[in-house]
């Protein structure tokens, strides 16, 4: 198979691509003089995909909630005991992280990585399930479960996706509940592994100063599956109203200080590829502009005592979700969030500043550059894109593109008070 080459002129950066018979996407960023190296082995597949129809079948298969979470941990099972171990003894720091929409397993090293790299590409593909292992995992992540619902960090954000989704899976905590967990069996587990840790539907991407022929070698030489799926799977997911559930949530837990999340549910969906890259870059400069630390609203509300240095806001766009989350601590997260609604409704009748639309596009350059810097940051971002249909070379280019105009009417559209949630977790009342 050949090797395509792609090269950022302005980056000056490079990236070697391989797909492999089986459908495995293969790619390799060289970082000359970087001691550290980075590797990652992802699949197209997170909690959201709980319903679909398996290539080659037409009825839909229903899964429990968790899975793919689960299937991430037991993955890490081998017959001889864990796979941490045989990293620990490669000098490798070994993880594995599961989202809404991805499963990734990843190791850094400086040393011994091409043994790290066969290991890595050796036990994501050699899953190892059975009754007895399968039911003792139920009880490791049901602690897991009960300890996140103890968190406050966690709850404030998904009580604010179930404050804006209806029917969308992304309202659903990733590891799933206790209940949903204990439905799980070894034959759901194979059918979801088999369904979507098809190398068809997965990539790796390495990052390092290594040699591009092994990398891609060692790789093509561990596979255990030869032959491409001709069929794609299909996902199945509920249809969702663009109107949200609740304008507000509160729930009391362990806090000395309330923590709150403003949210604004995107209704602009069905994007993929530039179109959405541009939505999801444009859409930070806004929240730059109007919450960042240089704004005069993060000023006023600073000065007057009501958010302290936790107050930050990001941006999660997906194909066919997506919304704007801005939070922190505050003594009074009402008095922020009519503070906030209130700047928002002056903006749109002012008009945002093109001065500062320009200030903050230089800004967003300059640290999109600087990011080039760190393997972990282009390793997870790049995978995060890629399953989208994006290619992180291009951010620049779609940057450019993105005029003072199209800013202006993202955020008429995206900011709108009927598709704005505020979650609170509040201190415990003493009595």
């Amino acid at each position: 198979m050949m090797v395509n080459e792609i090269n950022n002129k302005v980056l000056k950066e490079k990236m070697f691509v391989k797909e492999l018979d089986n459908g495995l996407k293969i790619f390799f960023m060289p970082k000359e003089g970087y001691t550290k190296q980075y590797a990652i082995f992802a699949t197209n597949y997170g909690s959201n995909d709980s319903k679909f129809i398996i290539p080659g079948e037409s009825e839909i298969t229903q899964v429990p909630d968790g899975i793919a979470h689960f299937l991430e941990h037991k993955l890490f099972e081998e017959p001889e005991g864990s796979i941490f171990d045989k990293f620990s003894e490669l000098g490798s720091d070994v993880n594995a992280y599961t989202n809404f929409n991805s499963t990734c397993y990843l190791f850094s090293s400086t040393d011994k990585f091409y043994e790290n790299l066969e290991l890595l590409v050796h036990f994501v593909q050699s899953p190892y399930f059975t009754d007895e292992n399968v039911e003792k995992e139920k009880g490791i992540i049901g602690q897991e479960i009960k300890m996140y619902d103890d968190n406050p960090n966690w709850k404030v954000f998904f009580n604010s996706l179930k404050a804006m989704y209806h029917n969308h899976p992304v309202k659903i905590d990733i590891a799933g509940t206790v209940e949903s967990i204990s439905k799980i069996t070894k034959k759901d587990l194979y059918k979801c592994y088999d369904t979507f840790y098809d190398p068809s539907n997965m990539i790796v991407f390495v990052v390092g100063d290594l040699d591009c022929e092994k990398v891609f070698s060692i790789i093509e030489k561990n596979q255990k599956k030869k032959e491409k799926i001709k069929e794609e799977i299909e996902r199945i997911y509920p249809e969702e109203p663009s109107t949200i559930v609740q304008n507000m949530i509160e729930e009391h837990l362990d806090v000395s200080i309330p923590l709150f999340n403003i949210a604004f549910k995107d209704v602009d969906h069905s994007l993929d590829g530039k179109e959405l890259f541009k939505k999801d870059i444009a859409t930070k400069i806004i929240l730059d502009m109007v919450f960042g630390r240089s704004s005069s609203l993060y000023t006023k509300l600073y000065e007057e005592g009501l958010i302290n240095d936790t107050f930050e806001s990001e941006y999660t766009g997906e194909v066919d979700y997506g919304y704007s989350m801005i939070g922190g601590e505050s003594k009074n997260p009402k008095e922020v969030f009519k503070k906030v609604l209130n700047h928002i409704q002056n903006l749109k009748s002012l008009g945002l500043d093109q001065e500062d639309f320009e200030r903050i596009k230089r800004k967003h350059i300059g640290e999109y550059v600087s990011y080039y810097n760190s393997v972990e940051y282009i390793a997870t971002t790049f995978v995060a894109y890629h399953f989208k249909n994006i290619h992180i070379f291009d951010y620049l280019e779609v940057l450019k593109e993105i005029e003072f105009d199209h800013i202006q009417k993202r955020f008429e559209k995206h900011f709108n008070q009927d598709c704005c949630v505020l979650s609170i977790i509040s201190p415990k009342d003493v009595h």
